[in-house]
């Protein structure tokens, strides 16, 4: 906070009467992230976007100043923190089912693909790597989670059963 304070040119009092506390101010960081324009690529294939998300995701991750991985520590000590990030999230995974709706035009998914489970199958992996894990970034990784995923998405792995009207 002081160095909020510090950057802003303003009593630390000032960001702290704002804010409140870290939670707050970072609650407000994560909902003007989700007011931007950022949409998921449109390389032409499932395989290219998944494999260019998640190499936008792994650049993201290991980026330095390590910001994105200081808003999701965060998240665990602020409820603020956590609810912004949860909306966060919840807008990013809306923003890229225009990925699997995109492939299912083109005709290489069915139709009643998961594109959440399918996101999170492509994506799961490089996150794991990076922030659990936390080794180092393996450049290979994005693009073979993202042909695993695809290639589990084009024989129906993350196919939604039918529902009882359809039979």
């Amino acid at each position: 906070m002081d160095a909020v304070a510090a950057r802003a040119g303003v009593h630390r009092a000032t960001v702290y009467r704002r804010w409140g506390d870290v939670g707050g101010l970072l609650a407000d960081v994560l909902d003007a992230a989700g007011e931007d324009d950022w949409r998921p690529p449109d390389t032409g294939s499932l395989r290219g976007d998944l494999a260019a998300l998640n190499h936008e995701i792994q650049t993201a991750l290991t980026a330095r100043p390590p910001v994105v991985a200081a808003l999701i520590a965060a998240s665990f000590r602020s409820e603020k923190a956590d609810r912004a990030q949860q909306r966060l999230w919840e807008d990013r995974y809306a923003r890229c089912e225009i990925i699997v709706s995109r492939a299912i035009r083109r005709g290489e998914l069915a139709p009643r693909t998961d594109a959440r489970r399918l996101l999170i199958a492509s994506t799961a992996p490089v996150y794991h790597q990076l922030v659990l894990l936390r080794l180092p970034p393996d450049p290979r990784l994005p693009d073979h989670a993202a042909g695993t995923a695809a290639l589990a998405a084009s024989v129906g792995a993350f196919a939604e059963p039918p529902s009882a009207g359809d039979t």
